[in-house]
């Protein structure tokens, strides 16, 4: 089975809210890469990550979640390495990074095949 990837963007006032809810590839283990990326460019600091594994289908425990800029730069500052594969997770914002006239790009490592997952940044 192909990985999927879907993207929610969402603006409430000054806050910014993207949702990626992704499945693994059944052979290479990606979720699929064409839609990873954010419609919408963002600009301000990453206010909070919130990792969800699938309940059925969860990812590999210690598996990594990048979001990269346009320049290939982490904005979760490795926020998103580890994540667990039973329990949401969350990561504020003292601990990440900013983002400035980007796209955003998600990243799914090491989660193993058919695994799915939620991941959420909320951006101000």
């Amino acid at each position: 089975m192909a990985g999927t990837c879907t993207v929610v963007e969402e603006t409430y006032g000054s806050m910014k809210k993207v949702k990626w809810t992704w499945t693994t590839d059944s052979a290479s283990a990606q979720a699929a890469a064409a839609s990873r990326v954010t419609t919408n460019a963002y600009n301000g600091a990453v206010q909070r990550l919130v990792t969800i594994p699938d309940g059925s289908s969860a990812p590999s425990a210690s598996h990594d979640q990048t979001v990269l800029d346009q320049d290939s730069t982490d904005i979760l500052i490795g926020g998103g390495a580890s994540r667990a594969a039973a329990a949401t997770e969350q990561v504020l914002g003292a601990s990440l990074g900013v983002i400035a006239n980007d796209t955003m790009t998600l990243s799914v490592a090491n989660a193993g095949a058919s695994a799915a997952g939620v991941t959420i940044v909320y951006i101000r």
